[in-house]
């Protein structure tokens, strides 16, 4: 790639011609502060926080999307730079909700840092803000106009890497805000709820909805048997609320910390994960089998189950009927589990914790009953169990690693602990799929093709001498390009995966977030998916079919795979849902239409 030689801060670099300034910058180990930016997502110079002095030029440029040049000379410090940098802070920072301490990005917002960083103690624009009112009707997402910095980071991530586009700018000049279409509620918009907003978010404009103290108050009463699991991608990433490093796997110290919260069982849901692969396998075994509708498409994502929903509900029924994961777990401990221990399933409180956001919406469906009670009372996101285990004053990194509990429902494998990195699911599947098709426990088991962080992934294997044609699809936007194939007749497939977030649930909505700066810098899904790879090579059962629970569970209360027992407890139905136009574009199609019909 051609070259050019530009000097920044006295240093000469040589960097490709189709560098920005920013990137230039990062090479020669020089730190510029951004906040609007986000590496390929976000690149449009809105905030003035990056700019730079560039010799014989007129004004101060955004580095972020200035292109270098050869014999560039620039500055990145010098006095003019520093004063314009404080001051757009200062005018962004006279608009925005400073109180810092009641908020839940205290200590963890961009904008706080760079506000220290810059050594603001005053602000000398105040005046009138802009009214606004904190929208949190929706199960899953919050949104508070009052602390938004009009940064666009939602509108980009929401627009350009999930292909949905619920956010965007209204209004002009003061009164700018970032909403829904028509100024709707979150809760009344087409949005998956995937949080994949909330992950970029600099500040705390949008958050997940908290539910802390509804468990709180469940493990405060005496007549709650209360009962936690946790989804396999809330290991990967829980450690790095404590500043431990990214790809630490925290799974002793995350149970050994549920436990002196006061849980009365903890369990992993990476046993419901085993689960699910026995209903899901033989349901996708039954269809090939006999002639059911293909390609059969994953459930475990009620971010891609809501998108569904929306966007293409003639895939409806080829979406398979299980529940996700810790919905089962929440069946089988309202059912199987009282039973074993006499306890009312009124009495029973479960709570799941999970690196999702969609999944709180997910788990007040009025579907998500299969013991006439809901399965999940309450959700909390891997954020929410960092911040209780705080509250809790619970040393975390010093603790001793424990164990789940064991009865019933604690042993996993390591298929189920796969389940949260893109094609773990399909990966699990396989596993079991083809030992059923090829009559025997087969020693090769680890199918790489469908893993790593490509978009889409695809591949033909022969099982039992049949060829089945998987895809693994993970963020909306790659769902959006597979369905279109399938619709079209260009692609045909047995099975498809399809996670609504972009890496999986390691990079769910719910997980810790990671700023701008290190995203520049790290590739987050594979750091946190090696994890779940490493902890799967690492369990002595690696196959669900092989989990001795698992059997028991059948044998003893849901006699087979598919069974009628398992449907009422275990399955569930999917509609249609109605949206309303997201786009100013959409809006003028649904006007043209209304007028050619009428």
């Amino acid at each position: 790639m051609e070259k050019v030689t530009l000097t920044i801060d006295n240093i000469k670099i040589e960097v490709p011609k189709n560098y920005t300034i920013l990137e230039a910058a990062k090479e020669a180990g020089i730190d510029i502060p951004t906040l609007c930016y986000l590496k390929g997502i976000n690149e449009v110079g809105a905030c003035r926080v990056c700019l730079v002095e560039i010799e014989g030029a007129r004004s101060l440029q955004a580095s972020c999307v200035h292109p270098v040049a050869e014999g560039m000379v620039v500055k990145t410090n010098s006095k003019r730079v520093r004063d314009a940098r404080k001051s757009n802070v200062e005018l962004i920072l006279s608009n925005h909700n400073r109180e810092c301490l009641t908020c839940i990005r205290n200590k963890n917002c961009e904008l706080q840092s760079l506000s220290e960083s810059l050594g603001i103690r005053d602000i000398p624009f105040e005046g009138i803000k802009t009214e606004t009112t904190i929208d949190d009707l929706s199960y899953s997402i919050v949104r508070d106009p009052s602390k938004c910095i009009l940064c666009g980071r939602c509108v980009s991530v929401c627009k350009n890497v999930q292909k949905i586009g619920i956010l965007d700018f209204a209004n002009r000049g003061f009164d700018t805000q970032v909403v829904p279409a028509f100024s709707k509620s979150m809760a009344d918009a087409p949005c998956t709820y995937c949080g994949q907003c909330i992950a970029v978010c600099p500040v705390a404009a949008l958050r997940e909805k908290d539910d802390i103290e509804k468990v709180w108050d469940a493990l405060d009463d005496p007549s709650k048997h209360v009962v936690v699991q946790t989804a396999p991608a809330v290991r990967a990433a829980l450690g790095e609320c404590f500043d431990l490093p990214m790809g630490t796997r925290v799974t002793g110290k995350m149970v050994a910390a549920l436990k002196r919260l006061g849980f009365d069982k903890v369990y992993d849901t990476n046993f419901a994960a085993d689960l699910t692969i026995m209903e899901e396998g033989h349901e996708l075994l039954g269809r090939i089998q006999n002639g059911g509708t293909l390609p059969m498409i994953t459930s475990c994502s009620p971010g891609w189950i809501r998108y569904c929903e929306f966007n293409y509900p003639e895939f409806l029924e080829n979406l398979s009927t299980c529940k996700s994961p810790h919905q089962m777990m929440g069946a089988i401990i309202k059912s199987y589990y009282a039973e074993k221990n006499n306890i009312n399933p009124k009495d029973i409180f479960v709570v799941s914790i999970m690196p999702c956001t969609s999944k709180k919406t997910e788990s007040e469906r009025p579907e998500m009953k299969g013991t006439g009670n809901r399965d999940v009372d309450a959700v909390l996101t891997t954020r929410e169990l960092g911040r209780m285990i705080k509250e809790a004053r619970i040393k975390f990194t010093d603790l001793e690693d424990e164990i789940f509990d064991q009865d019933l429902l604690g042993e996993y494998t390591g298929a189920g602990v796969i389940f949260g990195a893109t094609g773990g699911v399909m990966e699990a599947a396989l596993r079991t799929v083809a030992d059923v098709l090829e009559g025997k426990s087969l020693e090769e088991i680890e199918y790489k093709a469908v893993r790593g962080v490509e978009g889409i992934k695809e591949a033909a294997l022969t099982l039992g001498g049949m060829e089945v044609k998987i895809a693994v699809a993970h963020g909306t936007a790659n769902a959006k390009k597979v369905l279109d194939l399938v619709k079209n007749g260009e692609k045909e497939y047995h099975f498809i995966e399809i996670m609504a977030c972009p890496g999986g649930c390691v990079c769910g909505g719910g997980q810790p977030q990671v700023s701008a700066k290190t995203l520049m810098e790290v590739d987050v899904k594979s750091i946190r998916a090696k994890v779940l790879y490493e902890e799967d090579e690492s369990r002595p059962i690696r196959k669900s079919h092989e989990n001795p629970q698992i059997k028991k569970l059948y044998e003893d209360f849901l006699e087979k795979p598919n069974s009628h027992k398992a449907h009422e407890l275990l399955h569930t139905h999917y509609k249609a849902r109605e949206k309303f136009p997201t786009t100013m574009n959409d809006c003028c199609e649904e006007i043209a239409v209304g007028k050619e019909n009428k």
